[in-house]
């Protein structure tokens, strides 16, 4: 006794992604009984199954029910180009219209530019970061010139401190190295010997 028929289904596209790096690689996942084949067309023009050529491969695998194809482009597509991803089967057929813009070139006075921004971008967050860096070091500095200056200042103003600097203080400073005369105030006589 045989087992029951699979039941028909018509094809189904159940998984599609696009992706830019350096190739443009897109593909599609179909599903449906029987399995259904794979078709691309670009432009209009239908591309051949496991085709390669310079600028366009195209792989399919086929496990039943699936059937999945990718194409890949190496070169720039054309203004507006459509991409079909198209899948059939006895049942039904489902496809995936694809319109593919070429990518912007840029120029040098732009790359120039882009360049120079995200420069100052980055030099200005190396520099706030230097900054918080040494903030800390900067605030402690500064503390300790302040300290000695209200330290010097409580100093002065304190009248113990300002007796004793006072009693050490000579009256009239003396220059190193020179002597000092003062007349005296008494009169002296000097007298020969006989």
């Amino acid at each position: 006794m045989a087992g029951p028929l699979p039941q028909l289904a018509p094809a189904r596209l159940l998984y599609s992604s696009c992706s830019l790096e350096k190739t443009l690689q897109c593909s599609c996942s179909f599903h449906g009984i029987p399995t259904p084949s794979v078709q691309w067309w670009m432009g209009g023009t239908p591309v051949g199954v496991n085709n390669t050529d310079g600028s366009l491969q195209v792989t399919s695998t086929i496990i039943a029910p699936w059937a999945n194809s990718t194409i890949s482009l190496t070169e720039q597509p054309r203004m507006s180009t459509r991409l079909l991803c198209k899948g059939k089967n006895k049942n039904g057929t489902h496809a995936l219209s694809i319109l593919l813009l070429p990518r912007e070139r840029s120029s040098p006075g732009k790359t120039f530019i882009n360049g120079l921004i995200q420069g100052l971008v980055y030099g200005a967050i190396a520099t706030a970061l230097l900054f918080l860096c040494f903030t800390p070091l900067i605030m402690k500095y500064i503390r300790v010139k302040l300290s000695k200056k209200v330290a010097a200042v409580k100093a002065t103003n304190n009248p113990k401190v300002r007796a004793s600097q006072e009693a050490k203080m000579p009256l009239k400073p003396q220059e190193p190295g020179k002597s000092t005369i003062s007349p005296s105030s008494e009169k002296q006589i000097l007298h020969p010997l006989p």
